[in-house]
Formats: structure tokens, sequence, C-alpha cells
């Protein structure tokens, strides 16, 4: 109704156009219309024109009737089309025109024109002044036969008033066919307009009843009902235009003008929902995630009572509501989200909007209840394509430069543990730092978070975190290498860390990092054992060596460091273990292999028979660690095999079985071994050349791989000696 005051009051003023007849109640008495004479001079029909005018009630006194007959409707709804009226007045006035051009000639028109006619169209002036027609099932009610078009429609009465306009408006295309307007154009368009203010009127009664349907005091279910016999009425008389395209009879179009308010209800009960409120405003995400819980409580609150109570008043006039208000809350609500989405800021308030966008608007069960009728045709998405894209990108934007700031903070919690010196934890038998809890947590709860709102985001939000912890190993391992908590302990404990980053679908790109921090963690670890080892190995190979046990103390120094290793987790802690098995081996050889003291006779034999102790000592020590380096127990004895070897040509097979057995052994090796025993030139010349022949044939089949890429004689560097060169010579 407030539409159509504003498009009525677009209407010519009653100074222009005379007003039409007024529609009604029985006690206000019409003025009869004088008809037109044929005989009439001017100056009468001017005499006439005037008494008319002014005894006539005009057109802005309709709009006045009708605006008190939709103060409801004038005080919630939304303006309507302004066009509907204008529309109307011009397929009215061509319909004038054409009937003016129809017309014969005007002495036929004045011979046609009479007393009975004018009591045919008086006739009709009565029955818009409020006297009902009998319709075509019969004669209504008799309180409803006494009263005017627009009291039926402020009583809301919808189907009384509109089969009233449809007996005048077939009453007035009658008049018109019989040419009755032909000397009044200006009565036609009075009443022609007068019909079309009525049934506009009607019409932003509609839209005024669906307005209020949602609302505190909602509608009475016998007027929902009579709204959707009414228009399901109007499409029976109006099924489609007249084929000469006149005004009267054309479809009114009330069901799209239903479905057009349903829209508006819905759209104006989602925008009350914290109006003017933006998500800035808010405080932050908490106040967003408030707002988006009260629309939801709305939009389940009133499609609960659409399905309850509105849709079963319609359906018992054959009218779907349902499917209406579903659409019109689907496309409300996401005009409301996209709003929301164009302001909000940083990462909680993106992830607000996502969340609840995908996991509560969208659950099966929103509405609460599994028995509502799904619609005809999917819903569209709640957010188009471009829009959720745009809001996961700002979301992962956002999200990048959270995860770098929570691993600082992670970064800076660690440093203060340093300092205060904290010892790790043994949680299960191993070595425990906070550092992975922190880790696995902030992972976690991201990846978790963005998995439910879809397997594209988690994804995306996997690889943010896996990128953020890349770039935080190597910081983590300088900052932890240079400050003063370096011990086996922290070290053990941040292997361990390192292992456990090796969450599912990390491991492609965290390998290079994850591989180089723990790298560098054990290099540290193995540093510490050989700084305090190292002294120990300077003495074997002595004339002391021959007669002390000064080996035992390097071993109780390595199953020491060993006990830390039991609290590592076992892939590395065997890595490490047999590196460590590697070093003592590698270093006892390099100091067999460059003597401090030559060996010669007994001396020579004593410390092979020593060496070869020394290499069970070393083999049993490793085996109970549970070292699985067991290709290194070959290379002390073959060693210690050719320095004791008292049948000269058996030293060959015993160079033969250590090339074989570590085929990264060089020439210098060789010479340096040979250099031991001081076999003669002859001698060391024809084994040289078969150890050269050898190493040519290991290289050939594929140097160092031939023995599953061990490497220990090549990290053994043995300087040019004396003896070496007279052994060369």
């Amino acid at each position: 109704m407030a539409e159509w005051g504003s498009a009525a009051a677009k209407m010519p003023s009653p100074q222009t156009v005379a007003s039409g007849p007024e529609l009604h109640s029985p006690r206000e008495p019409a003025v009869p219309q004088i008809p037109a004479q044929g005989t009439r001079k001017a100056s009468s029909e001017d005499a006439s024109s005037a008494h008319r005018e002014g005894l006539r009630p005009g057109l802005g006194t309709l709009r006045r009737a009708f605006s008190k007959a939709s103060q409801r409707a004038s005080g919630c709804a939304p303006q309507e089309d302004p066009g509907l009226l204008r529309r109307s007045s011009r397929l009215l006035f061509r319909s004038l025109r054409r009937a003016r051009d129809e017309g014969p000639a005007a002495d036929q028109t004045q011979a046609t024109t009479g007393p009975g006619v004018a009591h045919g169209r008086e006739a009709s002036s009565r029955a818009m002044d409020g006297v009902s027609p009998q319709s075509s099932t019969g004669a209504g009610p008799a309180e409803l036969e006494d009263k005017s078009v627009a009291d039926l429609i402020t009583e809301r009465k919808l189907l009384a008033a509109f089969e009233q306009l449809r007996h005048l408006e077939t009453q007035l295309v009658a008049e018109k066919a019989s040419r009755t307007f032909e000397q009044d154009p200006t009565g036609f368009a009075r009443r022609a307009m007068d019909l079309c203010l009525h049934y506009d009127g009607l019409a932003a009664e509609i839209g005024a009843i669906v307005l209020e349907t949602l609302g505190p005091d909602g509608v009475d279910a016998a007027v929902l009902a009579e709204l959707a016999r009414v228009v399901r009425a109007e499409e029976e008389a109006h099924p489609e235009p007249p084929a000469d395209g006149d005004f009267l009879c054309t479809p009114r179009h009330w069901r799209q003008h239903w479905e057009d308010a349903v829209r508006r209800s819905a759209r104006e009960r989602v925008q009350q929902v914290s109006a003017g409120e933006a998500p800035g405003a808010a405080e932050g995400a908490s106040g967003l995630a408030q707002l988006l819980a009260e629309l939801g409580r709305l939009v389940r609150r009133d499609l609960q009572k659409v399905q309850l109570e509105v849709h079963p008043a319609y359906a018992a006039a054959g009218y779907p509501a349902w499917e209406a208000y579903l659409r019109a809350f689907h496309g409300a609500v996401a005009q409301r989200l996209q709003e929301l989405a164009h302001d909000a800021h940083g990462c909680e308030q993106l992830y607000v909007l996502l969340d609840w966008a995908s996991n509560v608007y969208s659950s099966p069960d929103f509405l609460g209840s599994q028995d509502m009728a799904l619609p005809s045709e999917p819903l569209p998405p709640l957010l188009a394509p471009d829009v959720w894209a745009q809001l996961e990108s700002d979301y992962t934007s956002f999200l990048e430069t959270k995860i770098a700031s929570c691993f600082d903070g992670i970064l800076q919690v660690e440093q203060s543990r340093w300092v205060a010196a904290e010892a790790p934890d043994v949680l299960q038998g191993h070595y425990h730092t906070p550092l992975s809890i922190d880790v696995h947590m902030l992972v976690a709860e991201h990846v978790k978070a963005a998995g439910a709102i879809s397997a594209e985001l988690e994804a995306t939000t996997l690889q943010i975190c896996t990128r953020a912890l890349g770039l935080f190993l190597p910081r983590f391992e300088k900052a932890f290498l240079e400050s003063g908590a370096v011990s086996e302990p922290n070290l053990c404990a941040n292997i361990n860390a390192c292992e456990e980053f090796r969450f599912p679908g990390s491991l492609k790109e965290l390998e290079k990092p994850l591989v180089a921090a723990t790298c560098a963690f054990q290099k540290r670890l193995l540093q510490g054992l050989q700084g305090d080892v190292q002294p120990l190995f300077k003495v074997l190979c002595t004339k002391a060596w021959l007669t002390q046990d000064v080996l035992q103390p390097l071993l109780d120094k390595v199953v020491a460091f060993a006990g830390h290793l039991e609290h590592v987790v076992p892939p590395r802690a065997q890595e490490t273990l047999q590196e460590v098995h590697r070093y003592v081996v590698r270093e006892y050889l390099a100091q067999a292999l460059r003597p401090r003291e030559r060996f010669r006779g007994v001396e020579r034999v004593s410390g092979s028979q020593k060496m070869g102790l020394d290499a069970q000592a070393i083999g049993n020590t490793f085996q109970g660690l549970g070292s699985e380096a067991a290709w290194l127990g070959r290379a002390i004895p073959c060693v210690a095999d050719i320095l004791g070897e008292t049948y000269k040509d058996d030293i060959r097979r015993h160079l033969e079985t250590l090339i074989r057995s570590y085929p990264d052994i060089r020439r210098d090796h060789v010479l340096a071994i040979l250099a031991l025993r001081r076999l003669g030139h002859r001698r060391n010349q024809h084994l040289l050349t078969h150890a050269q022949d050898l190493l040519r044939a290991v290289a050939k089949a594929g140097g160092p791989g031939a023995a599953g890429g061990h490497v220990l004689f090549e990290e053994i560097e043995v300087p040019t000696s004396m003896d070496v060169l007279i052994t060369c010579i």
C-alpha cells in the first residue's frame, strides 16, 4: 500500500482530470452521473461539467481512502514498483485512443446516446460506489454487498473485493464495446482509473500481508488462504493479455508480485540482524560470530514458522509457499554474507565466515528438522564461486602471516627455556621437548579447522604450515647451537622433535630442512663425544699400548654416550650409534697406519695380537649396544693379519679381503699398510701391482657403491713418511 500511495501520487490532480466515482459505503450516497445529450448546447455542457466536478468525490479522496485502508502496509512495506501505475496509465490511455479511433461518425453517436445508456452508466457508478454485484457463483453475503471495495480491502476480504472489481471490469469492458463512451471518453478514463487504482490497492494489500506474515503478530491462516485463492482467481480471470492489447482484462501478475514480496520480507528480516553493525565495529571474530549466530537463529525460527504455520495455510488453497520462502531466505542470507565478507578483516573473521557458511548454514540439521521438503531444483551456492575463492585466498594470506608469527613466538619460548637451563622430559622412554607439542598443536589446529571447510583449504593450509616450518627449522637450529644450552639430552630431544615433525603430507617439502637439522644436531652430538675420546686414541699402537689396556677407558666413554641414544627414536639412534662405531674404527685404523713407533720382530707380532684383541673388544662393545654396522668388523682384523702374518705369501690373500671389503681404500693406504711389514722391494712391488689391479676392478664395478656406499678408508689421511717412501722404492 505504501507503494501504491507513491504511485498514485503521480497521477493527474483533480484540477486537470475529472475524478471518477469513489468507492464508499452505502451511507454516503453517490451522486448520479448526468448523461450526455446530443442536442445540449456547449454552455449547458460546461455548466453540467462544473456541477459534476463540484459534487463528485475526487481522485485525491480515493487515494486518502486507500491510505487509511493500507496503514498497516505503509508502516512496514518498502516502496512497490512505482512504474506499475504509470504502465497502467499508458495502457489505459492507449485503450482510450483506440476507442476514439474506432468510433463511428458524430451523428451516429448522437443517435445512439440516450437515457437508456445513461441509466447503464449510472448503475456502474453505483456499483463502484459500493453496491456489490453478484459474482459468477451467485450473490455474496449480505454484509459484503453493502461495503465498498476499499472497505473490503481494509478488512482483508480480498476475494470479495476482487470479485467486485472483476464484475466492474467486465461491465466496463461491455460498455466500452457498446460504444457508450464515444461522447464521454473522460468518463471512461475516470472509471478505468478507479478500477486500476483499486487493483493496485489490492496488490499492495497482498504485499502488506506477506510482510506482516513473519512479524511478531503474524497473520491469520484464513487470511493467508484467502490471499492464495485471490491470486489464483486473478490468474484464472486474466490468463493472458487481450488479443487487441487492451489495458482492461490484462494479467496483473500477482503471483510474481507475491514472490517479490516474499523476497522483500526475507531480505528485510535478515538485514534487521545487527543492522548497520559491520564486523570491524564488532569485537573482532567473537562479535562477528555472535552476529552470525543471531542471523542463524532468525532464519531458523522464520523458516520453521513457514513450515509449521504459513505453508499449511497456503497449501490448503493449493498454493505452494515453502520453496518460495526457502529460496527467498537463501538469497537474503547470501546477500548479507557477501556484505559481511566485504567488511571482514583478519584471519579469524574470515574463518568465522567460511565456517558458518560451510558448517553451520549448510548443515543438514540447520533447520532442526529432517522432514523439510527439498526444493525442486538445488539451491545455488550460498556464496558465488568467485566470492568463495576470494574469501579462501584472503584467509590463506592472513594465515601465512599468522603462522609465521606463531613460529616466532615458539622460538622465543624455546629461548627462554634455554636461558632457564630446563632439562628435557623423558616421555615413553624418549627425550622430549615442548617444541614438538607446540608445533604439532599449531599445525593440527589450523589444518583441522581448514579441513572442516573444504579439502582444498585443508591442503593449502598444510602447505602453508609446511613452508613455515621449513623456514623455522634453520633459524631454530642456528639459535640453539649458538646458545649455551647445548648438551646431549637437549640435542637428543631436538633430534626426536625433527623426527616427529614428519607428519603425513609434509615429507616432500620438509625432507630437506628436516634432514639438514637432524644432521646438524647429530654432528654436534658426535663432536662432543669426539672431543672426549680423541686424546685416548693417541696412546694406541705405542709400546705402552702393548702392555696396557688403554682401549677400555675409550670404550667406557662410548658406552656412557650410548646411554643418551637409548632415549632417541630408533631410526636416528641407530644412525648415530653406527656413526660412533665407524668413528672408533676409523680413528683406530688412522693411528695404526701412522704409528708413532715402529714394531719389529716380536713386538710386531705382539702388536698384531693386541690389535686383534682390540678389534674383538670394539666389536663386542658395539654389538652389545645394538649397532648394526657389521661391515666394520673386518677392517682392523685384516690389518692385524697383514701385520702379524708369518707366511708372507698369505699377505696377498689378506690384502685382497681388505680391498674387496672396503672398496674406498686407496693406493696410499695400501702403501702405508705394507710399510708396517718392510717386506722388501720386489715383494712390495708385486703386492702393490696386484692391489692396483684389484682397485681398478673395483672402480670399474662401481667403486664405493659396490660395498653398499659405506665409507671408511676414504676419510683416513695417510701422510707420506720415510718408511712409505722406502716401500715405494
